[in-house]
């Protein structure tokens, strides 16, 4: 976060026009916005300067957004609204397998962005000095204190093993959990059956299973869980 309390957001796009578009609508809105026109750029700045959050644009000259993605997401977790002037599924599948938040097709309406990025730093937030209650994400709310998954106002019947999976990843949303992190959870298991632990899992909670939105997979690295919302208690 910057200095004077505003979130920071680095734009990445070649496009000038984009560029000046989203410093001001992000400015206007209370956010500190820097941008820059290309990949190599990027890097030198975030070399030196710490940011909330990314916007970085998919196709640029030389290297992409998606090379981008893939290098931050080698030590950092920080959320990456990714935008695309193509909408086919394949390149938004390729985009969150390296490791993007989330998915924005140009044109888009500003209003929209707004909402998104509000939505990725909101669920960013983990303060460790108060305890997560619950979580929410899409029709879902996970209740860390009963344990309890519900869609909507309805319960969702979960087993132990996935209730185990869920409540880990609900209590430190956005951390990356590497396969062995997922086995030192319960018992000791092969690798295949963690994947079909979180396969199992992600039926239950993903409007579509094979596209994760919530539950992610980061090529190489492991699972990270992004929800909606994050909901802290008192006691």
């Amino acid at each position: 976060m910057a200095e004077d309390g505003k979130r920071h957001i680095l734009v990445v796009d070649d496009d000038e026009r984009i560029r000046k578009l989203l410093k001001r609508y992000l400015s206007s809105h209370g956010y500190r916005s820097s941008a820059v026109g290309d990949v190599a750029e990027a890097k030198r700045l975030l070399e030196g300067v710490s940011f909330d959050l990314l916007i970085v644009d998919v196709m640029m000259p030389g290297e992409t957004g998606l090379d981008l993605t893939r290098d931050i997401r080698k030590n950092s977790d920080i959320p990456i609204l990714m935008l695309t002037a193509r909408a086919e599924i394949e390149e938004r599948i390729e985009g969150l397998e390296h490791g993007a938040s989330d998915y924005l097709t140009k044109p888009f309406e500003p209003r929209e962005l707004l909402l998104r990025v509000r939505n990725l730093l909101r669920a960013r937030v983990v303060d460790p000095a108060q305890e997560i209650h619950a979580v929410v994400f899409g029709e879902f709310r996970f209740e860390t204190k009963d344990l309890l998954l519900y869609q909507n106002d309805a319960r969702v019947t979960l087993t132990g093993a996935e209730t185990k999976l869920l409540d880990a990843f609900a209590r430190s949303p956005g951390r990356i959990f590497s396969r062995m992190d997922i086995s030192e959870w319960g018992d000791a298991e092969q690798e295949r059956s963690i994947d079909v632990r979180i396969n199992r899992l992600r039926r239950k909670i993903e409007p579509d299973p094979r596209h994760p939105v919530y539950l992610q997979t980061l090529r190489g690295q492991g699972y990270v869980f992004r929800p909606d919302e994050i909901i802290y208690g008192q006691d």
